[in-house]
């Protein structure tokens, strides 16, 4: 009886053990260069040179705002202590208006940019699981986790061409 219970138990693990390497023998991976799929997609070069133009507009009228500030300050030093007293409120209300714009423009600027590259993530994420399961592949890495990975198995210029065909 102890013969034919190791028997039958020896049975089912080689058994198990079989269909486990046949599945993962069905088993397809790939990676990704998630890093370089996102700096060449047409769509992120567009933001970026958008986000650049934009920085460029708050930075000229933000560098407009401080010199007419420092202005301001130049003339107020040349005051009498009493005109000083009646243009002190004028001059803080200025600066802290300055201030609030800074913080509020560099505010504004930061979110469109996090919204943007939520936005290309998931555009990426989107295009790899349509070609993961267009082409069948089980699981799709990004390649900074991998320790060794072979080329062939690398999906980052299909990946890439198919984004910028979206447009």
């Amino acid at each position: 009886m102890k013969k034919f219970l190791v028997i039958l138990c020896s049975v089912l693990l080689g058994s198990f053990i079989l269909s486990t390497v046949a599945q993962a023998a069905d088993v397809k991976l790939a990676y990704i260069n998630l890093a370089r799929a996102f700096s060449e997609y047409s769509k992120t070069k567009e933001f970026d040179k958008d986000l650049t133009d934009k920085e460029n507009k708050y930075t000229t009228e933000r560098d407009k705002k401080l010199g007419e500030l420092n202005s301001l300050k130049d003339k107020f030093n040349l005051l009498s202590d009493k005109e000083k007293d009646a243009k002190k409120s004028e001059l803080e209300n200025k600066a802290k208006a300055i201030k609030d714009f800074i913080t509020q423009k560099e505010t504004d600027l930061r979110k469109e940019q996090e919204d943007k590259m939520k936005d290309i993530l998931k555009d990426i994420e989107t295009t790899v699981k349509s070609y993961a399961e267009k082409e069948g592949y089980t699981l799709v890495f990004n390649d900074r986790v991998l320790v060794y990975q072979t080329k062939s198995m690398d999906i980052t210029d299909k990946v890439i061409g198919l984004l910028n065909q979206k447009k």
